[in-house]
Formats: C-alpha cells, structure tokens, sequence
C-alpha cells in the first residue's frame, strides 16, 4: 500500500455527501479546515495536490431552497451557478491560513478528448501547479447536460489524474473500501485491501449509487480506476467523513488500493508513441542535441514542417537527415509551424500576431527513441 508522503503529484476527489450536511444542506467548515491542513501538509512533504471537489449542487440546492429529490436540468444548473461560487470562496477561505492561494478550473469530461481542450487544460493546471496553487477542479454543471444525469466526479478526477500526471488519486468516498458485496446489506461482504488488476468477477461486485447528495458508486469508481492505472497512477477509495482523511489514511485508515503497473510519465510517453502522427518536423543538429539533454522542442531548432496538423496533433520528429527520432504532440497547427519555424521563441508573437507558447513540442508531450546527433 503507498505511502501518500511519497506522492510527487496527488489528486484528491472530495464526494458532495462529505461536503455538504445531508440535514441542513450546509457547508461541513469544521471537516473542510481539517481537509486543509492535510492539503497543507502534504505539500509540506514536496507534494502538488489538486482537489476535485464535488457540491456545488448540493450547496445551490439549499440557498435555493430546492427538494432533495432529482432535480430538473434547468433547477441543477441553477443550483450549481449559485452553489460553485459559495464552493470556491470556502476553498479559499481555508487554504489561505496556509499561505495557499487557490484557483477555481472548471471543465467537462469532453475536455479529454478534444486535444485542444485537454492540451489547454494540461497548461493550465501544470502552471498553476508550477506556481505553487491548489487547484479546485469542478465540472462545469452549469452548462453540462448529461454530465448532471449520468456523470460523477470519480471519473472526471481520474482524468485529471491522467491530465496532470499524478502518481496517486485519492477518493474521498462514504465507505472505507471497495467490498465484495454492499456492507450495509452483506454483512459477509470483505473489503479488498489491494486490487492489482480489475478483473470481470471485480466489476460484477461494483453496485450503484445510494447517496441522496452523491451521484457516484462503486461502478463509477471502478471505471476511475481503470482509467488512472492504465496512465500509472495508483488509486484510493477511503472513507472520507472522518476529519484529517488524509492524514488518517496515511496513518493506516481502512482502504483498497489499486495497483499501477507502469509510472504516470512512462504510460504517456507509450500512449504518445502508440499514436498515427499527421505529419512531422525535421530538427536541426542544435535541436537534436537539445532534446537528447532532456529540453521541450522550440521553434528555433526547427528546419522544416511536412504535412497538414492542427494543435494538439500527433507529429513525427526527424534529424536533418531524416531519421525519425520520436514523436510528440504539436502546440501549434502545421501553417503556424511553418510561420515560426527557424525563429527565436520572443519573434513568436511578432510574427502570429498573438501571444504563443514558447515551445513547439513540449518535453512531456514527446516519446522520442534513442536519439543521437547527425
């Protein structure tokens, strides 16, 4: 079982149930604070950590003075506009003793699948982990539609996971494990204490939701947990309602954990690699050396651009005599390379028009082979 002090980058998903007091339908500040100072001890261990946090919803519901029952799509869109900026102001509000700013990042699920979107989703968390901030990542639920239905945030935190490279997800859940059979129901139900591979007979066990706040089950987190161990990061199901959840799991809570078989930088290189590039940029020597000193591509060290390739589009990577080296995702389309290409990364924006990105490929959207100079 991992040690989360020995986490680089850290997902925490916090579930509405453990936010939000079913009763009252108010704010739980006391179990926040606590969460806060786990937040800031983590990063006391030299850990980023980004929170996923459900509750706008349940928040909106109660200023809204809405049932408990399901909600139409108009009233939970209602309710996550009024309940998201009450949500982001008691991050803030405990972070910040800490000395920790946060910021609010809003997305869908679709967000990963369009490259583009995911590429600058990817930007932006990695610059606002670079500068020391907390990230509190909700969907979008005001314009979501079929996300408030059928979506959960077990599975937008394991994307994020992915996004941002994390080596552990932890989710805050309203059960200390993933059983065999409903606890509540079976009392012959064990809890796994470890997963290493998600096997049919494991997601046959996986039941539904049965929170009234919550709209994530077990089904729900299994698929979380295929989705984070197949890009190298290691999944938790905790109970989260007890204060310091995180500090408790790391002193030996109750908790099943599911194995990565690879670490998150090596299971992106092979995705990255795996993919059908749409063109490709041959490098000149300066370049190559460059890349093989472990530096992201810029514009400068490119000699020529082949093919057709929008943002975010896988790309081969050729020396000057044409030997593939790799291969990485393109920050800009194949008419802006070609405009760049040969210019230092301060000509860019003289030349586009428009502010850009420095590097072309960076380092963590590339899988180069062995690489040597020409």
């Amino acid at each position: 079982m991992a040690s989360l002090t020995q986490a680089r980058r850290l997902v925490a998903k916090i579930g509405s149930a453990l936010l939000v007091d079913r009763e009252t339908g108010l704010l739980r500040h006391d179990w926040l604070g606590t969460l806060a100072s786990d937040v800031a001890w983590l990063r006391g261990q030299g850990c980023q950590v980004v929170l996923v946090s459900s509750g706008s919803i349940a928040l909106g519901r109660g200023v809204l003075g809405l049932p408990r029952t399901e909600l139409a799509l108009e009233q939970s869109q209602a309710a996550a506009a009024v309940g998201q900026i009450r949500l982001a102001r008691a991050y803030e509000e405990v972070l910040a003793p800490h000395g920790i700013t946060t910021a609010q990042v809003l997305v869908t699920l679709e967000d990963s699948a369009d490259r583009k979107r995911y590429l600058n989703s990817r930007a932006t968390l990695e610059q606002l982990l670079s500068m020391g901030v907390v990230p509190i990542v909700n969907e979008n639920d005001t314009t979501a539609t079929d996300e408030i239905r059928f979506g959960d945030n077990d599975r937008l935190a394991a994307q994020i996971a992915v996004t941002v490279g994390a080596d552990q997800l932890i989710l805050l859940s309203d059960v200390d494990g993933f059983y065999s059979a409903n606890p509540s129901v079976d009392p012959d139900a064990r809890r796994f204490d470890v997963i290493d591979r998600i096997t049919p007979e494991i997601e046959s066990m996986a039941g539904d939701a049965g929170s009234g706040l919550s709209k994530g089950g077990m089904k729900t987190k299994i698929m979380a947990a295929r989705t984070a161990t197949a890009a190298g990061c290691t999944m938790a199901i905790t109970e989260g309602s007890v204060f310091n959840p995180l500090k408790t799991l790391e002193n030996g809570a109750g908790a099943t954990w599911f194995s990565a078989k690879t670490d998150p930088q090596a299971a992106r290189k092979g995705w990255i690699a795996a993919m059908k590039p749409r063109g490709s940029l041959a490098l000149d020597d300066g370049a190559v050396h460059a890349l093989q000193s472990g530096k992201s591509l810029l514009s400068a060290g490119v000699s020529g651009v082949i093919g057709q390739f929008e943002r975010g589009d896988p790309v081969s990577i050729t020396d000057s005599a044409g030997h593939v080296l790799g291969q990485g995702l393109s920050r800009y389309t194949a008419a802006e390379a070609r405009l760049i290409c040969g210019r230092k990364s301060h000509e860019i924006e003289s030349v586009l028009g428009y502010p850009a990105r420095a590097a072309l490929i960076h380092r963590d959207d590339m899988a180069l082979q062995t690489v040597t100079a020409a």
